[in-house]
């Protein structure tokens, strides 16, 4: 695991996994049929299959987080020490972006793959 201090939210700091075998299949397992979806839904034409795919690369995004996310220290949501579930649910998003960066980064994705 890696602690790390957020660039965006002061006095922030949140945890995330090292990428190992196992835990490459199991991410792997969760996303591979909504990235499946998503790509097919980017290449349609219409509105409708274009906010399809943004959505799918959200769901996307929440499990990476979900997966990847261990613990947050020094933010409180509602009154109650934040987890990734809370982060994602009520968090502020910048935050959300920055662990979700940071997680991708473990799993060895490049820039360009940490935008999709």
């Amino acid at each position: 695991m890696e602690t790390l201090d957020s660039s965006t939210a002061a006095g922030v700091k949140y945890t995330v996994v090292k990428m190992s075998f196992g835990r490459r299949v199991e991410l792997t397992r969760r996303i591979r049929e909504l990235a499946a979806r998503k790509e097919f839904m980017e290449a349609g034409g219409t509105v409708s299959e274009k906010m399809e795919a943004a959505l799918l690369s959200s769901e996307i995004d929440r499990i990476y987080v979900l997966w990847g996310l261990k613990e947050i220290e020094g933010l409180e949501l509602d009154g109650q020490p934040a987890t990734p579930e809370s982060l994602i649910e009520s968090g502020p998003e910048e935050l959300f972006r920055e662990a979700l960066n940071a997680v991708k980064q473990q799993c060895g994705l490049s820039e360009e793959e940490r935008k999709n």
